[in-house]
């Protein structure tokens, strides 16, 4: 197998570990901050602060807070602790298979390991739900080792047959591509009695335990707080529909509630999915602007974006032609990622508890590994929070036509 291209936080991590190793940072010297590492290495601040909670869980540091991290007295290790205690990977499939990348600490017994299977780096949230599942996990003896799918169904479906394949592998906690995807490799691997939870989606259809945010509620706290505002005309934007993410159908039947319960129309010329404007146009500025010029033929004032990211190209596109945010369009996204906060404008949003989701799915995968076999259909939800900003505000007076 070709080894994959490393992922851009475990650069900095073998950077630092190798130089820690070698004795060119010594012990208790400090580290350079979050910011400063994620400057040098062209990289985000989420990218070196996993980094660096990487370095922390593995031994390498510890961390002070208000101060900063530095590096931690090393005791020499037996044999059968020789290793690293977390192992992170990508799935790939070249014809001959899948494998990941990465080792798991050779003294990990048998059936003490738990997998966390996410989409790709960049999902919303990554950050958080690795550190609430390694807490939980390490308070209790197990490990976590980290897998990407790169969004493929496929690879998500093969990865899962080899990690559930390997005997320290005790639970699986799955982000997953969708929920229409693998769902006959899920239930057999359920009717086999193998723990699996997966976090921001849930299944209708299959009796696996689920941990998400309310989604719903978020939605509805959206539209709530747009029409409080005075906006009448407000769009629900996804990127791929809302059939394939259950986060993202819940989010728009609470904006749908959100209508219903102001007396305004819930009209289906106001949701607009993005796939369906891609077609016979490049690049996602283009298709933004596409839509928003759309939204302004159809009168809309405000928008509830899938999230963040979608919100973020949606602002870019309003500048780009010249509409004001807020004060002709008003813009709320979903899951509170940074990119949110430091946008030009920075995007009202409804915050996840990622780090709360991690932490509980592996609760539930712990509790499943110690009561076995369970035939039941539990989906825990845990509160989402608004976040205002600078994205929103009152309707436009006089309101605009629709060709305005």
């Amino acid at each position: 197998m070709e080894p994959r291209k490393r992922t851009l936080y475990s650069q900095i991590y073998e950077e630092l570990k190798t130089k820690i190793e070698r004795g060119e940072l010594t012990e208790e010297e400090q580290l350079p901050t979050e910011v400063a590492l994620a400057e040098a290495h062209g990289v985000s601040v989420i990218t070196s602060k996993r980094a660096l909670l990487e370095l922390e869980r593995d031994g390498y540091i510890y961390r002070r807070r208000g101060s900063g991290s530095y590096v931690k007295r090393r005791e020499p290790e037996s044999e059968e602790q020789k290793g690293y205690a977390v192992s992170e990977g990508s799935f790939t499939n070249d014809g001959r298979g899948v494998s990941t990348v990465g080792a798991v600490r050779a003294g990990a017994a048998a059936g003490n390991i738990i997998a966390m299977v996410l989409p790709n780096e960049d999902s919303s949230g990554l950050m958080g739900y690795i550190q609430g599942a390694s807490d939980y996990l390490n308070e209790r003896g197990y490990y976590l080792t980290v897998h990407h799918t790169q969004s493929c169904p496929e690879r998500e479906r093969e990865g899962l047959y080899l990690l559930t394949r390997r005997p320290n592998i005790a639970g699986i906690i799955l982000y997953p591509t969708s929920i229409h995807s693998n769902t006959d490799m899920l239930y057999a691997l359920y009717m086999n009695g193998f723990p699996i939870v997966s976090i921001d989606q849930y299944y209708d259809h299959l009796p696996i335990e689920s941990v998400v945010s309310d989604n719903y509620q978020g939605g509805l706290m959206a539209g709530t707080e747009l029409i409080a505002l005075g906006h009448k005309r407000i769009a629900f934007v996804s990127g791929n529909g809302i059939a394939y993410r259950s986060s993202v159908r819940d989010r728009f039947y609470g904006y749908c509630a959100a209508l219903k319960e102001a007396g305004l129309n819930i009209e289906p010329e106001l949701f607009i999915h993005a796939h369906e404007y891609a077609k016979g146009r490049a690049g996602d500025e283009k298709i933004c602007q596409t839509i928003i010029g759309r939204l302004l033929e159809l009168g809309v004032t405000a928008v509830q974006a899938e999230n963040d990211h979608l919100a973020l190209e949606l602002l870019r596109a309003s500048g780009a032609q010249g509409i004001e945010v807020p004060g002709r369009l008003s813009i709320v996204g979903f899951d509170n990622h940074p990119i949110a906060a430091s946008a030009e404008r920075p995007i009202t949003t409804v915050a996840q508890n990622f780090r709360g989701i991690g932490r509980e799915a592996a609760e539930r995968i712990v509790v499943g590994i110690k009561q076995g076999y369970r035939q039941q259909v539990c989906v825990t939800k845990l509160d989402v929070t608004w976040i205002a900003r600078d994205s929103i505000g009152a309707v436009p007076s006089p309101l605009p036509m629709n060709n305005e």
